[in-house]
């Protein structure tokens, strides 16, 4: 029998793998990119919440400034009326809630489209008109590059055959339509 080591490890058995103890259809919802989707959402709501208690507090603030005080005639209102500010606030106000409720939307529907980044829309929308979803922006610019280059050459091509003096068959029938 050989002399053994004591550092030497000694061959163990094969184990099966262990099944992981969390639940394997864990859900969708949960997920790391399903959280990242309604994050926008979620800002949405957010910031939903604190344009209406804005809205809120400017319309009980007005409501409260049309109230007469005690000792006031309640023929005469005491209120001060500044038509531009006004205007102004109500301008803010309501671009803050229309932004709030945008916000709100855009989230939801990228969440129930599954749209978690820009690279995600951008296949969705290719497949959606029939492009290649995996053809990059580099070969759509190389594409454009070649006919720019095509048109041209072929421009370049017409003025060095007109400086040459040399007609093609298209010149002659142009200038036989117009005789």
């Amino acid at each position: 029998m050989a002399f053994l080591q004591p550092n030497m490890a000694l061959p163990q058995p094969m184990r099966a793998p262990q099944a992981s103890t969390a639940p394997e259809s864990q859900s969708a919802f949960f997920s790391p990119r399903s959280r990242r989707q309604l994050g926008l959402l979620a800002a949405g709501v957010g910031f939903f919440a604190i344009s209406t208690a804005i809205t809120r507090r400017s319309i009980v603030r007005r409501y409260k400034a049309t109230i007469p005080k005690f000792y006031q005639p309640s023929n005469r209102p005491n209120v001060q009326v500044n038509g531009a500010m006004e205007a102004f606030e109500a301008l803010n106000i309501a671009t803050v809630n229309v932004l709030s409720v945008g916000m709100m939307v855009t989230g939801g529907m990228l969440w129930a489209l599954d749209i978690s980044s820009l690279k995600d829309l951008r296949s969705k929308v290719r497949t959606n008109l029939g492009v290649d979803p995996i053809r990059t922006d580099q070969d759509a610019e190389e594409e454009i590059e070649e006919f720019f280059a095509s048109v041209l050459a072929r421009k370049e091509f017409k003025a060095l055959r007109g400086k040459k003096g040399i007609k093609t068959k298209d010149d002659e029938d142009e200038k036989n339509h117009k005789s």
